[in-house]
Formats: C-alpha cells, sequence, structure tokens
C-alpha cells in the first residue's frame, strides 16, 4: 500500500518513478515493493549527504561489483580448491569430507591466531559472539579467553579482520579445521593448537597456512581458470548494467580500477557486455570506460601505487608518460595517476567498490573520493529487518522495562531491583534475532550493538546498496541528504519528538528508529555541514 509523508529532506526511494525535485518540503512516495519486485533492496542508503550532479567520474572496481559472483556456487568452488591445496602441503585427506556451508560465515568476523577463535565485536573490540570451530562459547568460557570480554583489534599480528566476500570461504575454513582438530582422536587439544607426537601446530601456523592457500588459489590461476570453464555458473549476467554504464558515460567520465589481470579482466568484462553473438555491431566493452587500470594492487595503489604500463595482455616496457588514450588498457599506476589522466580530483570522484579496506577506507582517508559500498547481504538483511520486526520490537520493551525498574530510584535509594530475568529475556530474543540470519548473526548487528563492520560502512562509506545497479532508479540530478539521527543527550529531550512528527520528519517507522538507536553514539540530527550543503557554496 502506497504512503505520501510530507518531508522536510529528500530521501527518495526507488519506488517512487517521479524525478523529484529539491526543494524546502516535499512529498516523498514509499511503497513495500519496487516496480521491478526488488522493494527496499534497491534503494540506495546515505550516510553522508551527496549531490550527484557534482559528480564527474565514476570509478568501479570490477570483482563482486561489475562482475557479481554467484552464491554459493562461487564460494563453494574456492572452498574446494583451498582444501585440495591444504591436503596438498601436508594436511589430512579427511578435511575434505567438509562442504561449504553458506549459512555458517558472515563478513567482519575477527580471527583469533593465538586462541583460534572466530569473533564477532564491535567498533570497541567488545565481544558479541566467540565460537571455537562450531561450537559457541558462552559466560565463563569466553571469559577464560578474554577478561572483560574486550579485545585489542590493534593487535594485527593476533587478530584478523576478515571483511572481504572473498574472506567467507576462508572464515569458514578456519572453523572446519579447529573442528577437525579438536575432535581427531590423533591430536592433542592444547590452549594454542594442537599437539600431534612430536609435532606442535599452533592456530597462528594453521592461519598461515590458510592465507598462503588463499593466496596460491588465487595467484596461480586456478580459482579463475575455473571460472572461466563456466561463466554461466559462476557469473551473474545482467543486461542493465551496459545500460547503466553507458548513462553514467554520459553525466561523467567513467573509470575501471581492478587487481585482476588483463586477460581474466578481458574474458569476465566480454561476457558481461556480450548479450547477442550474433549481432556484428556488437560494442565492445571497453568503449564503456574512460580510463582501464588493471593489476592495481589495492590497497597500494591509493598510496604510493606502482610503475603505470600500457598493458593488452603484453606489457610494453617503461611508465606510460603521455596523454590518455581512449579504450587504451593501463596497469599498476596510482589513485594520484587516474585524476592526473582524468583531470579530475577528490570529491569530484564517486568510487564504487564492495572491499571496505581495500576500495573505501583508502580511498577516502588517502584521497578524499566520495565513496559508494556495494554490499550484496543487504537484500537478506533488509528482508529479515522487515519480516521479522516483532522480534526487535521485543527486544525494544525489554530496554524500557529494564529503564523502567531503575526510574524511580535515585542515589539515595538502598533497593535493588532484580533484573536477572529481564536480562536472561534480551540474551534469548538476542539470539533468536541472530539466528534468523544465520549461524553467526547479522553482518550489522548483534541485539541493538552494531558490529565493526557496520561501524566502518557508516564511517566511510558515504553510500552503500546491495547493488550499483540502484543507480539506474535515481536521476544524475539527485541530491542523496544523510537521515536526521539523533544523538543519545538529544533522544531524552521529549519536545524534539513532538517538532519533529508536527514538520513531518518523523514516521512512525522513523520514530521506532529513533528509540531503537537512541542510545548509541552515532552522528547529530542535523547535516548542514555536509558536504553537499559546501558544494552548493562553492
Amino acid at each position: 500500500m502506497e504512503q505520501t509523508y510530507s518531508f522536510a529532506l529528500l530521501t527518495r526511494s526507488p519506488s517512487d518513478p517521479l524525478p523529484l525535485q529539491i526543494r524546502a518540503k516535499c512529498e516523498v512516495k514509499t511503497s513495500s515493493t519496487h516496480p521491478g519486485g526488488e522493494g527496499k533492496s534497491a534503494e540506495i542508503f546515505v550516510n553522508r549527504s551527496l549531490a550527484l550532479e557534482k559528480i564527474r567520474c565514476f570509478g568501479f572496481d570490477m570483482d563482486y561489483t561489475l562482475a557479481m559472483y554467484k552464491s554459493p556456487d562461487y564460494e563453494e568452488l574456492a572452498f574446494e580448491l583451498l582444501l585440495d591445496r591444504l591436503v596438498s602441503i601436508g594436511y589430512p585427506h579427511e578435511i575434505l569430507k567438509y562442504q561449504y556451508d553458506p549459512t555458517f560465515p558472515t563478513r567482519g568476523l575477527v580471527f583469533d591466531a593465538q586462541y583460534g577463535n572466530l569473533l564477532k565485536v564491535d567498533s570497541h573490540g567488545n565481544l558479541l559472539v566467540c565460537a571455537h570451530g562450531f561450537r559457541f562459547l558462552k559466560g565463563a568460557e569466553i571469559w577464560n579467553y578474554y577478561p572483560n570480554k574486550f579485545i585489542q583489534r590493534d593487535d594485527m599480528k593476533r587478530f584478523h579482520i576478515l571483511n572481504t566476500l572473498f574472506n567467507l570461504t576462508e572464515t569458514y575454513l578456519y572453523a572446519c579445521l579447529v573442528d577437525f582438530f579438536t575432535n581427531c582422536s590423533r591430536y592433542v587439544n592444547c590452549d594454542t593448537g594442537y599437539k600431534h607426537g612430536n609435532l606442535f601446530m599452533s592456530f597462528r601456523s594453521i592461519f598461515q597456512d590458510v592465507r598462503e592457500a588463499m593466496d596460491h588459489v588465487h595467484l596461480s590461476g586456478c580459482l579463475k581458470e575455473k571460472t572461466l570453464q563456466n561463466l554461466e555458473k559462476f557469473v551473474v549476467k545482467d543486461p542493465r548494467v551496459p545500460l547503466l554504464l553507458s548513462r553514467m558515460k554520459e553525466a561523467g567520465k567513467v573509470f575501471l580500477a581492478t587487481n585482476s589481470d588483463y586477460n581474466y579482466t578481458d574474458a569476465i568484462m566480454t561476457y558481461l557486455f556480450t548479450f547477442d553473438p550474433g549481432d556484428k555491431v556488437q560494442r565492445p566493452w571497453r568503449s564503456y570506460f574512460d580510463l582501464i587500470v588493471v593489476d592495481t594492487r589495492k590497497p597500494l595503489f591509493f598510496a604510493e601505487g606502482t610503475v603505470l604500463r600500457q598493458d593488452t595482455g603484453k606489457l610494453r616496457i617503461g611508465t606510460y608518460t603521455g596523454p590518455l588514450q581512449h579504450c587504451t588498457v593501463y596497469s599498476g599506476g596510482s589513485s594520484d595517476m587516474v585524476c592526473d589522466l582524468l583531470g579530475v580530483k577528490g570529491k569530484d570522484i564517486l568510487y564504487i567498490g564492495d572491499h571496505i579496506f581495500g576500495d573505501i577506507l583508502k580511498s577516502k582517508k588517502r584521497q578524499g573520493w566520495r565513496t559508494f559500498l556495494v554490499v550484496p547481504e543487504l537484500a537478506r538483511e533488509l528482508h529479515v529487518w522487515t519480516e521479522k520486526s516483532e522480534i526487535f520490537e521485543e527486544l525494544r520493551s525489554l530496554d524500557v522495562l529494564l529503564a523502567e525498574l531503575y526510574q524511580p530510584l535515585d542515589s539515595g535509594s538502598s533497593e535493588r531491583p532484580d533484573i536477572s530475568s529481564i536480562k536472561r529475556q534480551i540474551q534469548n530474543v538476542t539470539h533468536k534475532m541472530d539466528m534468523c540470519y544465520g549461524k553467526m548473526g547479522s553482518l550489522f548487528r548483534c541485539g541493538s550493538r552494531q558490529t565493526l563492520f557496520a561501524n566502518q560502512l557508516m564511517r566511510y562509506a558515504d553510500l552503500y546498496a546491495a547493488s550499483f545497479l540502484n543507480f539506474l532508479y535515481y536521476p544524475f540530478s539527485y541530491l542523496f541528504r544523510a537521515p536526521p539521527v539523533l544523538m543519545p543527550h538529544e533522544s531524552t529531550v521529549e519536545h524534539m519528538h513532538l517538532e519533529l512528527r508536527e514538520s513531518g520528519l518523523l514516521t512512525g517507522h522513523r520514530l521506532h528508529q529513533l528509540s531503537f538507536h537512541g542510545h548509541q553514539n552515532l552522528r547529530g540530527i542535523f547535516q548542514d555541514t555536509d558536504e553537499a550543503e559546501n558544494d552548493d557554496d562553492d
């Protein structure tokens, strides 16, 4: 059922087919179903305001951005290749019995190389979930490993963040290996690893072996070779990709910057942009881009970079110093060179990628580029968030009930309310909520607490969505406005809610969000210093 709200800020839903003009007050239509049947997964979400008409250049990563791999088929392939590699370097053949389970891993987990645990943490290092193999640890067990249920995330030699979509198979493999060695009678369990006769295998060495196996699978080309042998099985092909890139090229410049080599990039992109093999007037994929850079070695690409060379399957020696040549493929280089060749800088560029560190964080911190994070899991997350709203409401009610117990008390009160029952209920509801997403829970939260991944997304991604194709539903003159968010001290002022409700700023759903997130340390309500408004002053 479609509803129309008077809204002071433009936060257009893709379900609204009419381009909206920026104005002090505007009508925003919202609908539970997108015309294409995609619903809210077709929306673009805003952390920091961005005027799309100010963007002069659109940059793309390839893997998991332009080229979306089919899940779980692609992860299953990578997992099998990892197991084969580990067996070839001496791991027991019994590990080959494990099969990839897409319901277990989620991105953003941390592997503890000292104790072999997979950890889900918030942005401060507080533990939310802890698993040893496939066994989830509780209470005293967690305290034995981690006093105060806290880790020092700065200890990068011990704690390793598994943030990328490529890390999903690696995450699951750690759980499989810990599960196997823990339950295999040939091995003696120790605090930091396993003993077998005169041999000791630490969790750190397991981590190193898996990382080396990951590098082998990617660098040897075996994963790419298997992928190219069956592109229909492993790569999503969508006719909207060339349509959107054609429109983007009319609005500004477009470049591709990928870590993949030229031959693999050429094969994948040719597949993505070819829809009628019999058509002799087929537009080459390279014509959709003003600049193509392969072998970028991100995140090094956003720092000093490497030598920029021309590459069409055969590298030319020497650093390229000439002008930009249309449809020419380059290898290496740096983000500074991209800016120089295209004649753009900083906030002129919107870079679109899936890697929170290699694509988003580095391009934002080192270059000041505007950023768009592709989060494929968002479609599933939104579905659960919508369909299981009664669970979130139950958790919110328990939070309110807990607060009410202390309401009549002050520093002179000797009474001590019994909150043990409510705390147990909160734990049970949080667990029930997590299980709606998968065995490791949501990518973004654990109960009412946000994960490290969610914090990084909010901090470094200006925009985010399930797919970059969501741009199809927005005009290139569009102004993305960050929603107003109350800080904890502001959420205590009741007249603020009343004023917002009267002005139309708060719908029932938005009021629920403010109540639910009111005690989290978020951005201020007013975004008047956002980049979009600063740009308007230029």
